[in-house]
């Protein structure tokens, strides 16, 4: 069998692999979830929603479309392969709306969703319903 990892006059060694490269993107991947987690709470209370409906994973899906879309158990489409891609535009483009918001604010809720959510959260803007 041929030894590869020398096969080229090189050694690979597996056991200097500095542990930071995994701990420091887990460490940053938990500070946005954080964030998001803080700022849906505030939107959740600002739409007159119970705001700790944001930490419990199925309840928030439910609440979150029960502000965008009325009905709440819609977030059942979210099982839906390729179905859900769409869905999920139509409730950030609802819940722009929900808050008085337009199409710019949709393509940040969709490529930038923690900042966007950080900003409907503690920003100014007011929730007034679905349409």
């Amino acid at each position: 069998m041929t030894d590869y990892n020398s096969y080229y006059g090189q050694t690979i060694d597996t056991t200097s692999i500095d542990p930071s490269i995994f701990v420091v993107p887990m460490i940053i991947g938990a500070i946005i979830g954080i964030i998001t987690l803080v700022g849906m709470w505030k939107i959740f209370s600002k739409a007159g929603v119970p705001g700790w409906g944001a930490i419990v994973p199925i309840y928030n899906m439910y609440l979150l479309f029960k502000i965008t879309m009325g009905n709440g158990w819609l977030f059942l489409l979210l099982l839906i392969p390729f179905v859900n891609i769409i869905i999920g535009i139509v409730v950030y483009a609802k819940l722009a709306a929900a808050f008085n918001k337009g199409i710019g604010y949709t393509l940040g809720l969709i490529f930038l969703t923690p900042i966007f959510i950080m900003m409907l959260g503690f920003g100014s803007a007011e929730y007034v319903g679905t349409k």
